[in-house]
C-alpha cells in the first residue's frame, strides 16, 4: 500500500484489509488495523513515510521489526518511491487553497507509550528520508505561500484587507533565523508568528523542529502558532498548533551539535 501511495496510485484500503483478514484465518479487521499501526511505528523508527490513516503504536513486537526491516532491504522499487516522493519538487500553484483546507489537530494521546527497548538504532534498513523532506525547500516555500493565502483569506474574510496586504514571508524577505516563517495578524491587529511544517504525507507524520523555533514559541507563545501542512501534493490541508510547541508535542532529540575541547 505504501508504494502505491507514494507512487500517487490508488487503492481501496479496506479490501485489502479484507483480503488479509482471508489469509490471516480468524483475525478480526481491528487486529489487523492494529498490526498496521504497529508497522508504523516502526517505519516512523526507520525514517520511512508511512501509509496515511494508520496511527503509529510503539508497543510492538521485536519479530515485527525483524520483518519489517527484512521487507525492505528486498524491496528497491519502494526505496525509488521514496526518494522521489521526499525530493520531488512543489508547486503552490497545483493547489487549491480555500478555507475547506482547515481541520482540527489529531487527538492527543491520553498517555505517552514508551518506546520498546529494542527500538532499532544501527539498522541497515533505516533511511533519512523524513528529514531529507524536510529540507526540500521547494516544498517548503510552496507550503508558506499556501499559509499565506490561507491567512489573507481569513483577514480579508474578517474586513481586514489592509492586514491581509501586509502579510510578510520573513523566511524569505528577512533569513530563516527568526524561529518562524510567516508574519501574519489577527483581526485587531496583533502579529501572530508562524511557523511552517510542510508534508506531502499524512496528518501524523513527525516533523523537525530547530532550537531557535522551540525558543521562539516560548518567548512568544502568546503570538507563535505552529501550521502542520500535510497531503500537499494530493489535498493540501492545515491545522494549528498555537502557543509552545513543547506543549503539544513530545521532543526526541535526533542530532547534537559536536565542538572540540570537551
Amino acid at each position: 500500500m505504501l508504494e502505491l501511495e507514494l507512487n500517487g496510485q490508488t487503492f481501496n484500503k479496506s479490501e485489502r484489509i479484507r483480503a488479509l483478514m482471508h489469509k490471516l484465518d480468524g483475525r478480526s479487521k481491528a487486529s489487523v488495523e492494529y498490526k498496521f499501526r504497529n508497522i508504523s511505528a516502526v517505519m516512523q523508527e526507520l525514517e520511512w513515510p508511512t501509509v496515511s490513516g494508520y496511527k503509529a503504536l510503539v508497543n510492538y513486537q521485536l519479530l515485527l521489526l525483524e520483518v519489517v526491516e527484512a521487507q525492505l532491504k528486498t524491496r528497491p522499487s519502494l526505496q525509488a518511491a521514496a526518494e522521489n516522493a521526499v525530493s520531488r519538487p512543489a508547486l503552490v500553484a497545483d493547489t487549491v487553497v480555500d478555507a475547506a483546507a482547515w481541520v482540527p489537530p489529531p487527538k492527543a494521546r491520553t498517555q505517552r507509550e514508551a518506546p520498546p527497548e529494542y527500538a532499532p538504532r544501527f539498522s541497515p534498513a533505516k533511511r533519512d528520508y523524513l528529514s531529507r523532506e524536510a529540507r526540500n525547500r521547494s516544498l517548503g516555500r510552496a507550503g508558506e505561500l499556501f499559509v499565506m493565502e490561507l491567512e489573507a483569506q481569513r483577514l480579508r474574510a474578517a474586513g481586514r484587507r489592509q492586514l491581509a496586504d501586509r502579510i510578510e514571508q520573513v523566511s524569505e524577505t528577512q533569513g530563516d533565523g527568526l524561529g518562524f516563517d510567516v508574519l501574519s495578524f489577527e483581526p485587531d491587529g496583533r502579529e501572530r508568528l508562524i511557523e511552517v511544517k510542510t508534508t506531502a504525507f499524512g496528518e501524523l507524520t513527525p516533523f523537525f523542529v530547530t532550537r531557535n523555533e522551540l525558543a521562539r514559541s516560548n518567548v512568544d507563545a502568546e503570538r507563535y502558532q505552529l501550521y502542520r501542512v500535510f497531503d500537499f501534493r494530493k489535498r493540501p490541508r492545515v491545522f494549528n498548533l498555537p502557543g509552545r510547541i513543547e506543549s503539544h508535542c513530545r521532543l526526541d532529540p535526533t542530532t547534537f551539535l559536536a565542538q572540540l575541547g570537551g
